[in-house]
């Protein structure tokens, strides 16, 4: 079994910073990568930005240059740094890792939402 703990959603005034952060633990052989995904109300889940272990990275464009992604392997922790926020960052995000089990198999999981709120 395993769990991903998200932590650092909340209010934050347009232009603001907030950082979430997302531990997996459990029955983890290793991890392929994180991500981190959003929802905003009556749109469809979307993609934030990944990163694999190797340290790779990607992101939506809507976020690039503002938000960035990384990961303490030792710790199966990933953290997105959200600076110059905007109203059209509010949403529930979503924290989601590829876990390499013992039997060499792959899982994804999904961490429990965490609403973020921009006010302008």
């Amino acid at each position: 079994h395993v769990q991903l703990v998200v932590s650092g959603g909340g209010l934050v005034q347009y232009g603001g910073s907030l950082r979430l952060s997302c531990a997996a633990s459990g029955s983890i052989f290793d991890i392929s990568g994180m991500g981190w995904y959003r929802q905003a109300p009556g749109k469809e889940r979307e993609l934030v930005a990944g990163i694999s272990t190797g340290g790779n990275t990607n992101y939506a464009n809507a976020v690039k240059g503002r938000f960035t992604i990384s990961m303490d392997n030792a710790k199966n922790t990933v953290y997105l740094q959200r600076n110059s926020l905007k109203p059209e960052d509010t949403a529930v995000y979503y924290c989601n890792a590829g876990v390499v089990a013992f039997s060499r198999l792959e899982y994804g999981y999904w961490g429990q939402g965490t609403q973020v709120t921009v006010s302008s």
